[in-house]
């Protein structure tokens, strides 16, 4: 493994520069918004998905997982290395996590152009202890190679991102190794944010829940974790992750990182508490347009419909010093479907682990026009797992059941009754977070749904659900079509991981099967 983790030796080392010296190499590139942030333009805009793969030395696949050879991925990384040789590169180090239990030293290697990109990770984490200390993980980036190709090796804590310019390669590369590691302690990485809600409960004492939101891109995660669900007072919420947490087997959640890294398409003064940091001096965005007199159009996807920023921890409202959340009370998976899933459903341990194996929404017309409105699902939401999947699932619902106090819920933010012709309700973020809101209080009651097995609300104090029942927008026959439509998809969807537990399989079948 250490021909893999190799000491990068380069013409010239400028390490572990200031934000300063950062921006100042970066500057051939940067456009300066009224705000005094700074906005980046890049080649690729999208990560590189088709392009990335899992070193086959000691590690299984997943179903979902590509594989490079050990041989090929060494002609690379030799390849790298001769040309790194004649290069200046800066090498920044960097820690994931704080707390004694958790935390990682992280070291990217890039060539000295491409400076923007070190810059934004450096917002992302936490100053090392040591920063001349040997890493725990490894990147070594080279956007100008010109073959598009990215390899981890996860035995050896090792990414290679070749021929791509996109930040977000560089943030997932150190995220998902970690994620491989934890799992090698009997934990779960998650692809999901974290918040704590404080309200009165049922018998009127003030309670902190936990909460950990999943979710695919589009599907309101980082709005839904930013959010202040309309809490004062006494109750309010406290922010503390939005990308990635390690949760161990108490279903404590270690936090990853420092900053934020948001979707920048629709934002706008709405949404409060995103606008306000997105509009600081601190962010850094990429693929955002920014007219020659500073002003930001966030709602222009001319360049792309995925343009980014990196908002600074500090700028956020609702947050506090602590990443870590003590408990994941309520896990929340969030999907966007628009025609017979409820707002909300309550799962059981077995319910949960099947849509967490699910991961499904549907893909937008931002992700790909061709397949619109069509079923998109990965497991756990996390396109970042290595290893076979199933072994995610299985864990989740062990850890399930060894904590009883753990609550799952499966939340749309699509529309209910959408047909051919008529659009349906849609589910916006008010009636989300209202949702959301009541479950930490515990005021909802709740009924079985005869198809799914899963408890569907009868009563949400302050919200009309007749509006949200998906059976009243259909006749009995297209609706029970809908139903063995979806059963079928979601069927042969978990047909394919083998080694999954039989009642996770199950747990998608009708009540009494």
């Amino acid at each position: 493994m250490e021909e893999f983790r190799r000491r990068v030796v380069a013409d010239r080392e400028i390490a572990n520069p200031s934000p300063e010296i950062l921006r100042a190499l970066a500057s051939h590139e940067e456009q300066v918004t009224l705000y005094g942030s700074v906005n980046y333009i890049t080649r690729v805009r999208n990560r590189s998905a088709k392009f990335t793969y899992i070193v086959e030395d000691g590690v299984r696949l997943g179903v979902d997982q590509q594989g490079i050879s050990r041989q090929r991925a060494l002609e690379l990384v030799d390849q790298v290395h001769a040309y790194l040789g004649q290069k200046t590169i800066i090498r920044l180090d960097r820690q994931m996590g704080t707390h004694p239990g958790f935390h990682l030293h992280c070291r990217l290697y890039i060539t000295a152009e491409y400076a923007r990109i070190p810059l934004q990770w450096r917002l992302m984490l936490f100053e090392p202890e040591d920063p001349d200390k040997k890493p725990d993980l490894m990147s070594i980036y080279v956007p100008e190679w010109p073959e598009r190709i990215i390899f981890c090796h996860p035995e050896a804590g090792v990414t290679y991102i070749l021929g791509t310019d996109y930040f977000g390669e560089c943030k997932k590369s150190f995220l998902r190794m970690a994620m491989y590691a934890v799992k090698k302690r009997g934990w779960l990485g998650l692809h999901a944010g974290s918040k704590v809600l404080r309200v009165r409960g049922r018998d009127g004492q003030l309670q902190e829940v936990g909460f950990i939101l999943f979710g695919l891109s589009g599907t309101g995660k980082t709005t839904l974790t930013m959010h202040d669900h309309g809490l004062t007072g006494e109750e309010g919420v406290v922010i503390r992750q939005d990308d990635v947490v390690m949760m161990d087997g108490r279903g404590y959640c270690y936090g990853t990182e420092n900053g934020f890294y948001i979707k920048t398409e629709g934002l706008d003064e709405s949404q409060q508490v995103l606008y306000r940091a997105a509009t600081a001096p601190g962010a850094v965005f990429e693929n955002v347009k920014v007219l020659e007199d500073g002003r930001i159009l966030f709602d222009d996807t001319g360049l792309t419909s995925n343009g980014r920023g990196v908002i600074l921890r500090r700028d956020v409202l609702n947050t506090d010093d602590r990443i870590d959340l003590d408990k994941a009370h309520r896990l929340i998976f969030i999907t966007r479907r628009n025609t017979i899933i409820p707002p909300v459903a309550r799962l059981t341990a077995e319910q949960a682990a099947a849509y967490f194996m699910l991961g499904e929404s549907i893909e937008t017309s931002a992700g790909d026009p061709t397949r619109a409105g069509q079923s998109k699902r990965e497991v756990g939401t996390n396109p970042f797992i290595i290893g076979p999947e199933e072994e995610e699932g299985n864990r989740l619902l062990e850890i399930l059941r060894a904590n009883p106090d753990m609550e799952c819920y499966l939340l749309n933010t699509g529309s209910v009754g959408a047909g051919p012709v008529l659009p349906g309700e849609k589910i916006t973020i008010a009636v989300s977070t209202h949702i959301l809101r009541e479950i930490a209080r515990d005021s909802i009651t709740w009924q079985t749904d005869p198809d799914w097995g899963y408890q569907v609300p009868l009563q949400v104090p302050g919200l009309d659900l007749e509006r949200y029942n998906p059976v009243t927008y259909y006749s009995p026959e297209v609706y029970r079509q809908l139903v063995e439509e979806l059963r079928r998809e979601r069927r042969q969807w978990l047909a394919k991981y083998r080694e999954l537990k039989p009642e996770i399989v199950s747990a998608i079948e009708p009540p009494g099967n």
